[in-house]
């Protein structure tokens, strides 16, 4: 797997774009939507947060622009995961379960 342009580990934001990104384009509202939702309301990311994040996801090529389908109002940016997102993202959520798993197996054997 090539390395991926957003260092690890990527931040909260960054990483739940990204996951709600996966299945589908996404505007900006349905993405703050989404998160919402995946996180259980624990996650809320505001206009200023979500827009910045995007800005520095589109820069760093883990997404891109989606054409807006005809009829659909065109100030209403579409955004897609690229494969450099798809492989950030995976390799955060590798990330992730190698630190659970240590933590469980120091917090079961209690040792280092």
């Amino acid at each position: 797997m090539a390395k991926p342009k957003v260092p690890l580990p990527l931040t909260e934001a960054f990483y739940y774009i990204l996951i709600a990104l996966y299945p589908r384009p996404s505007h900006g509202y349905g993405i703050m939507q989404d998160v919402e939702a995946m996180s259980g309301g624990r996650v809320k990311l505001g206009a200023g947060t979500l827009y910045t994040a995007l800005n520095a996801l589109l820069g760093k090529g883990m997404i891109e622009h989606y054409p807006v389908p005809d009829g659909t109002d065109a100030r209403r940016k579409l955004y897609v995961m690229t494969e450099a997102g798809k492989e950030a993202a995976a390799a955060e959520m590798n990330r992730l379960e190698e630190l659970l798993a240590a933590g469980r197996r120091i917090m079961q054997s209690g040792e280092a």
